[in-house]
């Protein structure tokens, strides 16, 4: 499938998905972060809490949906379906697992792959070339990206002892007594959508935290992160001079340098229905220094408005989704992969031997035996 053709599908039809199940518990958005700016900036602090990035099959409330809801036939993540969602942006390589069982697609990603790292300036002019160790290697720039947004999302929500939390229905599903450490707050919403053609959805989404409304109505949150490295390598908008004065510019940069990453987000923020995405504006306190930020200013959107900012179409996007189920559906049973071409804009959609990916999690689970 070529990325020019994705971009010409389009699915009208697909109504807001509906909750069949809600669990985790998210904190309070502190609104005096909305007031930064470059004379009052903020340290980055480290918050260390666990964040889970589960894929799809091996989550318990999935599973449990899988039996419970009948006509539910493909099953997913957010994370996953915004990949396939926004393929038409993206120029890195990515790849997605299918297995499809009985007449039921479950789509994976693999563990401990880039998958659930942020891209840096993947779409820009010029993209991050240093190789190896060094720090605006794509890798390194990936591995800060998530490392600054996990700390953000954290930083910026209420995180006293006894303060006052949101809880849904149930109990986070991936919280373990036996993990040292505390859970960042996160809620999750699986929910599902009516594709047409007898293909039900399900799909795992998530809310970073939630911030008190007007007339005691709760608003639901996303919170991202957007980080500056160089502003040498990004058009020599430099955030420390331009946010406060000229934060239209910033934005637009960002939005062509990082057009896939933003336009991922907009999807999650969409499909989870989230009330709002937030963004913090954050840069390196020292150029030359990948572990030290500074956060400069934030900014929010409501999914809706930014989707129209940069032109994302939630039809293009089903549309997309919908051809790819389809495609997997016309083969056997059997085990799939989707790969986005390195070097090409095409995406390739390859039949694997079943026990493809498993033997390397045997022997991981062994070594963590011995």
């Amino acid at each position: 499938m070529e990325k020019t053709q994705l971009s010409k599908l389009s699915l009208p039809t697909v109504q807001e998905g509906k909750d069949l199940a809600t669990a985790g518990q998210m904190e309070y958005y502190e609104k005096q972060f909305d007031r930064i700016n470059n004379k009052k900036t903020e340290n980055l602090e480290r918050v260390d809490r666990i964040f889970h990035t589960v894929t799809t099959t091996d989550d318990p409330v999935i599973r449990k949906l899988t039996k419970t809801v009948e006509d539910a036939n493909v099953f997913a993540t957010d994370a996953i379906l915004a990949t396939l969602m926004c393929a038409n942006r993206s120029q890195y390589s990515w790849d997605i697992v299918v297995q499809k069982i009985g007449g039921k697609v479950f789509l994976d990603k693999r563990d401990n792959t880039e998958f659930d790292l942020l891209t840096v300036s993947e779409t820009s002019a010029e993209p991050p070339q240093d190789e190896g160790t060094s720090i605006n290697s794509p890798r390194s720039l990936a591995l800060e990206a998530t490392f600054i947004n996990h700390n953000f999302s954290q930083q910026v929500i209420n995180r006293k002892a006894g303060n006052k939390k949101y809880k849904f229905d149930e109990e986070n599903p991936f919280a373990d007594d036996e993990e040292e450490g505390e859970v960042a707050s996160v809620g999750y919403r699986y929910r599902k959508w009516d594709l047409g053609n007898d293909v039900k959805l399900v799909a795992r989404c998530e809310h970073d935290a939630v911030l008190e409304g007007p007339n005691n109505s709760t608003l639901f949150l996303n919170i991202k992160a957007l980080n500056e490295w160089d502003p040498k390598f990004s058009g020599n908008v430099d955030w420390r001079q331009k946010l406060d004065t000229q934060r239209g510019a910033v934005l637009a940069n960002e939005l062509k340098n990082n057009a896939c990453k933003l336009a991922k987000w907009t999807v999650q923020a969409l499909l989870a229905g989230s009330d709002l995405l937030k963004f913090g504006y954050i840069t390196r306190a020292n150029v030359k220094d990948s572990k030290n930020h500074v956060i400069l200013g934030t900014q929010h959107f409501k999914p809706v408005e930014l989707a129209q900012q940069i032109n994302l179409s939630m039809d293009n996007c089903w549309g997309i989704v919908r051809c790819i189920i389809d495609l997997v559906r016309k083969q056997d049973d059997g085990k799939f992969l989707i790969v986005k071409d390195p070097n090409k804009s095409v995406i390739r959609l390859y039949d694997i031997p079943d026990n493809t990916f498993e033997s390397d999690e045997d022997d991981d689970d062994e070594e963590a035996d011995e």
